[in-house]
């Protein structure tokens, strides 16, 4: 048989066309997310809950897996109702008060502190669930924190912080548009009223949660611990049994086809939501609803920003007959590789079957439409009489809570395993900087701890049971289910030859930070939603999704805009308006900018000019140029002095109403901004140092938080022999210095007394917490070393503070905050006394409007405004972009937890910063040229110190010179000597 030979023209096109098709067939792979593998397996809840409980009080996902059968047979009981007004007994600090209105009795709890008691009896044995007819009292943005004991104790973990949500909206829609177009985000307004609650927790249960009473008299007392509160009925209901859809369906009338109808309701036109920080987004790309046509539209709902269990939003649907309806939501989920995203769905109050507690709904790489359905596919039909309904989503993470519950176990077992290592062998990881470890030597690891396979062995069981089993839930692999097999890998091959263990220890310290990381998105349920369709079942809509042809044409007019619409908004700046520069990041400018436009111009009739200033050495080039702006934002704390020395920056203190706004702030922080008898900056944002330590490892060595450097000195001897240490910033000597009360220069600002008595005495203190007391001299990352618990203790500021909430989950509750320590004065307080950083805000001395920014700048660090801005600015983009405002009556509003905001005003109230005087900069320099003398060198302190001084004082003397300052003037160096003191309200 004769071969056929093809031409090579036409072999060419085969090639192309096999080539095309490999390209798109591997788009729409890509598109769709691979189709991984789908995964089952047999691990059941009961197997990854099956570890053995080390806290006291237990988690009530174990709790209702030991009780699962009696609680979910549904309550017999009767409802028993307590009224809040007649409590029993109250905690001393609580301040209560009883006001009768029109509606009945209600008690006011005016404050977070102390607890109430109720007596009440039960007739009857069940479970039951807790519902609680309240109020948020006007005293912040957060919602209210209640603990909830039942005859003295919490009957679950969860029972210690169970939040009373706040009702939110925006104060407008739609929304208005600025000189170019785009869209602003209107300010949120806090719906104010009584709500009916059962109490819930949706990380852990998609129903309200259950408490076990038995017959009988019991009391219920709450705890306060944030917000304050009104309470008028409390209620005890017995557990009822949620219908599946089938018996759902069968309780209304049966189905009959309706003429084609539907409605679009846009996501960002909600009625309420429960959190600040569910917010709008800007999107855009085909078929998105509205369309933005080149301009900032706020068109879509949630994501990042709706994703926290227990986040709520509530929309209103109107249907024009009773009849059956379906429901769509065009939806994008492709924040969590591999995962589902959980909401539970609510028509008018409640849930109205099974099927719509924690429902998935699919990842996907793109907007899409998606109707409710069953496991089959099939779509949910809803019951509607004719009107408006409130249809509500909860985010829901209660699925996951087993794997976050058994994945903090079996990192705990590691970290703990890990320290038990290294004490065996000496290899203490803060050595490891040093060049301290022997890799050259063997290890007989049996001998020292026989049980080491097993411990090896459980560790692998435990992981590959708990990547089993969210691969069985996501039905495919995902981005966690990775790193957890990347640690198996790890750990398989330590388990093969654990005598390598110690040589491979630091893999210890990497596995607890991969699946750590992991661990801050696993309860997350981020969702964006672009609208929500109601119709008839049938009904063709003819809305359609983004596809990657469709992007093409749009990319193409959308750029093309680019060519033709007017960004920039500094063409828009009125010459009579007042113009302000901020150096800090778009988003800080943006929010100032739509605040002074929706209250400061209003207000005032003073319009305002806000651009942004990306370096600091455009105010420097501007001023020699004399462009400059009125008022300056987000400056560093030494501007205003250094300005101030050139006679470029405008003295405030000579304005009426100066001491009234000053007193906003901290003394011991605005002496930052004094400088020869007067004042050139306000402070904005203030950092802060705190004392960090590990609750759960400090326990462990029966070891007390110090309350003074004697108690540090005592508990370091305990943490080295544990092969543990302490942080204390290298950096750091002023606050020593003013604990010792000593202070860098003269109270006339012209000479330096680094060597007075008190401050030799803090010199050496310092050196020898490095020299004599061995504590690590650099550390690259406190805050990993403190996450793996070699460094369960040390000094750090407000980044660590918010690493440790936004990426430690798997150490949450096991750490804590508490003041510096401190040196003990002979009338027994304890002095703290220690800089806080600052920015600052300043009016420039060529400005023409001088008047006008003075009232800019009260307006701008008032209370109100500041509370306002670190609540709007936190609530769009998270925790990571906390206001540290350093008005001190707004810090008390910001949204802490109750024991952090005390450890954070005992510590506030010792805010001494440094003063800035010529030569100022030397000051820095020559300290850590002494330590290192002192420490590498070991050079006498005393010698040290003082050549430290002679250069110190030569700069000064120069700078002085420079500018024109006699050796008998007083530059009147504010002196700080009493901490101060907080101003409780009455």
């Amino acid at each position: 048989m004769t071969r056929m030979k093809l031409p090579r023209a036409t072999l060419r096109v085969i090639l192309r066309l096999v080539l095309i098709a490999a390209v798109l067939f591997g788009g729409y792979r890509w598109i769709n997310g691979g189709k991984t593998a789908i995964y089952a397996s047999g691990v059941t809840t009961s197997d990854l809950l099956s570890y053995e409980d080390r806290e006291e009080k237990i988690p009530y996902a174990k709790l209702m897996q030991e009780h699962s059968e009696d609680a979910e047979s549904g309550g017999t009981g009767q409802q028993i109702g307590i009224q809040a007004a007649e409590y029993g007994e109250s905690g001393a600090e609580a301040k209560l008060e009883i006001i009768n209105d029109a509606d009945g009795s209600a008690l006011h709890w005016l404050n977070e502190e102390g607890w109430v008691e109720w007596t009440f009896r039960v007739p009857s044995s069940g479970w039951y669930e807790l519902h609680l007819d309240y109020k948020p009292l006007a005293s912040g943005k957060g919602s209210v924190i209640l603990g909830i004991e039942i005859d003295g104790s919490y009957p679950f973990l969860e029972s210690e912080r169970i939040e009373l949500q706040r009702n939110w909206k925006d104060a407008k829609y739609p929304y208005d548009r600025n000189e170019i177009g785009m869209e602003i985000r209107p300010q949120q307004t806090e719906l104010v009223d009584w709500s009916t609650k059962a109490v819930s927790d949706f990380s852990v249960s998609s129903e309200p949660l259950l408490y076990r009473l038995e017959q009988g008299e019991h009391k219920l007392r709450m705890v306060g611990n944030k917000e304050s509160v009104a309470l008028r009925e409390i209620k005890f209901l017995p557990k009822q049994r949620l219908k599946t859809y089938a018996e759902y369906a069968a309780a209304h009338p049966e189905f009959k086809d309706e003429a084609e109808w539907y409605s679009l309701t846009e996501a960002e036109h909600f009625q309420r939501k429960s959190s600040l920080m569910i917010q709008t987004e800007h999107w855009n790309e085909p078929y998105v609803s509205p369309e933005p046509k080149g301009y900032i539209t706020y068109n879509t709902l949630g994501g990042q920003r709706w994703r926290l269990p227990g986040e709520w939003v509530e929309w209103e649907l109107t249907v024009p007959k009773d009849g059956w309806y379906e429901i769509d939501l065009k939806a994008y989920q492709n924040y969590r590789n591999g995962f589902k995203a959980y909401r539970t769905i609510e028509i008018d109050g409640e849930t109205p079957f099974r099927e719509l507690l924690r429902y998935p709904i699919e990842f996907n790489r793109e907007f899409t439409i998606e109707t409710l359905v069953d496991q089959e596919g099939k779509p949910y039909r809803f019951y509607l009489t004719e009107g408006a309904h409130k249809l509500r989503m909860t985010a829901d993470s209660s699925p996951l809570q087993p794997v976050k519950l058994a994945l903090t176990d079996v990192l705990t077992d590691l970290s703990t395993f890990d320290r038990n290592i290294r004490l065996i062998t000496g290899n203490y990881s803060i050595k490891a900087f040093d060049g301290n470890m022997d890799e050259k030597r063997t290890w007989d690891m049996k001998k020292f701890d026989p049980d080491i396979e097993r411990k090896m062995d459980g560790f692998v069981q435990q992981m590959t049971m708990i990547r089993d089993y969210l691969n069985d839930m996501n039905g495919k692999n995902s981005d966690i289910s990775e790193a957890l097999l990347n640690a198996l890998d790890l750990l398989v091959k330590m388990r093969n030859d654990v005598d390598e263990i110690p040589n491979k220890i630091n893999d210890f310290s990497t596995i607890q930070g991969n699946i750590g990381t992991w661990m801050t998105t696993l309860t997350q349920q981020p969702l964006l939603l672009d609208y929500i369709i109601l119709r008839t079942p049938g009904t063709e809509t003819g809305l359609k999704e983004p596809t990657g042809l469709s992007r093409i044409p749009y990319s193409i007019v959308d750029f093309s805009r680019s060519f033709v619409k007017d960004y920039d908004m500094r063409k828009h700046n009125r010459d009579e308006a007042l113009t302000i520069w901020v150096q800090r990041g778009r988003d800080y400018a943006d929010l100032l900018r739509e605040m002074i436009n929706q209250d400061f111009t209003p207000k005032t009739g003073i319009e305002v000019n806000v651009n942004l200033m990306p370096n600091p050495n455009m105010l420097i080039l501007g001023n020699a140029a004399g462009e400059v702006p009125d008022v300056a934002l987000g400056i560093g704390e030494a501007t205003p002095v250094d300005y101030a020395m050139r006679n470029a920056v405008e003295d405030l203190s000579g304005y009426p109403d100066f001491e009234e706004v000053f007193d906003r702030f901290i003394p011991g922080v605005r002496r930052a901004m004094s400088y020869d008898g007067g004042v050139y900056g306000l402070p904005e944002v203030q950092n802060f140092q705190m004392l960090f330590y590990r609750t759960d490892i400090l326990e462990s060595l029966n070891l007390k938080v110090p309350d003074t450097w004697e108690d540090v000195f005592d508990m370091l001897p305990t943490l080295q022999e544990n092969g543990m240490t302490m942080n204390y910033p290298k950096a750091d000597f002023s606050t020593l210095f003013f604990q010792n009360g000593a202070e860098p220069y003269s109270a006339d600002g012209l000479t330096s007394t680094l060597t007075s008595d008190q401050g030799m005495e803090a010199f050496k203190r310092w050196t020898e917490l490095f020299d004599k007391y061995n504590l690590p001299i650099d550390i690259p990352a406190f805050f990993q070393h403190f996450r793996d618990g070699d460094i369960p203790i040390g000094v750090a500021d407000f980044n660590t503070y918010v690493q440790l909430l936004v990426a430690a989950p798997e150490i949450t509750g096991h750490w804590k905050i508490a003041p510096l320590p401190g040196i003990k004065q002979p009338n027994g307080q304890v002095a703290r006394w220690s800089p806080q950083g600052l920015s600052a805000g300043m009016i420039m001395k060529k400005s023409e409007r001088k008047d006008e920014a003075w009232q800019f700048l009260k307006w701008w660090t008032s209370a109100e405004v500041q509370a306002q801005y670190a609540s709007d600015i936190e609530s769009f983009y998270g925790i990571e972009f906390r206001w540290n405002t350093a008005n001190v009556d707004a810090m008390k509003t910001l949204s802490w937890p109750n024991d952090d905001l005390k450890a954070l005003r005992e510590q506030a109230k010792w805010a001494k910063n440094l003063p800035y005087v010529p030569g100022y900069y030397f000051l820095t320099r020559e300290m850590e040229f002494a330590w290192n003398r002192t420490v590498f060198d070991r050079v006498p302190a005393q010698e040290s110190l003082e050549k430290a001084q002679m250069s110190l004082q030569r700069e000064m003397y120069r700078r002085q010179k420079d500018f024109g300052i006699a050796g008998d003037e007083d530059l009147q160096v504010p002196q700080i000597s009493e901490p101060y003191e907080w101003e409780e309200p009455q």
